[in-house]
C-alpha cells in the first residue's frame, strides 16, 4: 500500500478519492460512487471532502 496522497494523474476535481482508491487498493470509481451514494446520507461529507482536500498532500 502506498501513502496516503492525493495523485497528480487520474483525478477529476481534486484528486481525494483517487488517493483514497490508491491507498487501500481499489478502483476509484468506487471510491467516487462510495462518495456520492454517502451524500445522500446526513452528515459532514463536503466539510470532511474539503478537510482532506486541504490536508492531503500531493505525490511527489
Amino acid at each position: 500500500m502506498s501513502s496516503l496522497a492525493r495523485p497528480r494523474h487520474n483525478r477529476i476535481l481534486a484528486g481525494v478519492c483517487a488517493g483514497i482508491a490508491a491507498r487501500f487498493g481499489l478502483a476509484p470509481w468506487t471510491v467516487r460512487i462510495l462518495f456520492l451514494a454517502s451524500c445522500l446520507l446526513p452528515g459532514p461529507q463536503f466539510l470532511i471532502y474539503l478537510a482532506l482536500w486541504l490536508l492531503l498532500p500531493q505525490e511527489p
